[in-house]
């Protein structure tokens, strides 16, 4: 089985934008603002505003360690988020803290592209490959991916 990647670069001449855009924050559907800042102070992100602003407006921010990008708590929707991608140096150094914390990360696993899950860290250490996933109280997803080696071209 040939598992290795092959990441192509931007075509030539592709019409790329000139202003800097930065991805700053997004909603997270939450029932229970209470409940949800607690689970996000548990996993160690850094609270960045927690402000009533109505009766009926409240403001709660939180960033992850390291992460330029930030989570808004929003009012819960009709479905949570999946796959909301954290990235990571060491998967197994992530995941003990996070357990270390109390939170419920379930088993290390990896797939190539196209491949059905295997469990376990990637043996042969690829990036993007070894993955672990976790849930707060209101069923967003987080992953948690693996990278040592980013794509050429990606910061």
């Amino acid at each position: 089985m040939n598992t290795t990647t092959t990441i192509p670069s931007p075509p030539a001449g592709q019409d790329l934008a000139n202003v800097p855009m930065k991805f700053e924050a997004t909603p997270i559907p939450v029932a229970d603002f209470d409940r949800a800042k607690a689970f996000y102070q548990r996993l160690g992100w850094r609270l960045d505003i927690d402000l009533q602003f109505t009766e009926q407006i409240r403001g709660v921010q939180f960033t992850p360690p390291g992460s330029p990008a930030s989570i808004q708590f929003a009012p819960a929707g009709p479905k949570p988020l999946q796959r909301l991608l954290l990235v990571v140096d060491d998967i197994e150094a992530a995941r003990n803290e996070l357990i270390d914390r109390g939170i419920d990360v379930g088993e290390i696993w990896h797939a190539a592209p196209g491949q059905p899950p295997e469990p376990g860290r990637d043996p042969r250490g690829q990036s993007y490959s070894s993955q672990a996933a976790f849930s707060d109280p209101d069923g967003n997803q987080w992953v948690l991916q693996e990278v040592t080696e980013r794509i050429p071209g990606r910061v």
